[in-house]
């Protein structure tokens, strides 16, 4: 597959299911993760990798630190965030660790941002499918702190991985000639 048709076919996958990719392919993700633009090269990207036993320990993480942040939550509520990490075999949480200093802290999380992309078309391009998902999740210093990030880095993501199951319906794409302008001085 050619970049251009690479980048007009990837999509959200809306189911996930085994395999997932394997530790070279995973490697080769990663590989390509990083060559995402970095002003200053200052390398602020973070993977955390989450599969196996490890996904239910995260839903534990994830359901304590909800009813942390709001007491009065149901126990179906609870079980329904417990069960988030199980929705694909691998999980890649995507952070910023950004430095203070010449380089402004927004120019450092979008080279993490632009990372997490390729993340997902790397996927792609291997025949995995994806997801991008944040919630109240990605903005918890306990979360962090439990993955071995610190309370200060920005969760940008979490890339769930797997194999699609079953064809996704086309997505529909907006009409780029919506968005654009030229300026002319």
């Amino acid at each position: 597959m050619d970049a251009l048709e690479l980048l007009h076919t990837r999509q959200s996958a809306g189911k996930l299911q085994d395999p997932p990719p394997d530790d070279m392919e995973l490697a080769e993700i990663f590989r390509s993760a990083v060559t995402a633009p970095d002003h200053g090269r200052l390398r602020p990207w973070r993977f955390v990798v989450i599969r196996d036993e490890a996904r239910e320990r995260f839903g534990e993480v994830m359901a304590k630190t909800l009813k942390e942040r709001r007491p009065d939550t149901s126990p179906e509520m609870l079980e329904r965030e417990r069960a988030k990490p199980m929705r694909a075999p691998l999980i890649v949480v995507v952070a910023a660790h950004t430095q203070a200093g010449k380089i402004p802290e927004i120019e450092q999380v979008l080279a993490v941002g632009a990372a997490a992309q390729n993340i997902m078309l790397a996927a792609h391009a291997l025949g995995f499918g994806a997801m991008w998902r944040t919630g109240d999740v990605a903005y918890d210093a306990s979360v962090k702190t439990a993955l071995g990030l610190e309370p200060a880095d920005s969760i940008v993501g979490l890339i769930y991985l797997g194999t699609p199951a079953g064809d996704p319906p086309p997505a529909q794409r907006p009409v780029p000639e919506h968005f654009v302008t030229e300026w002319t001085g």
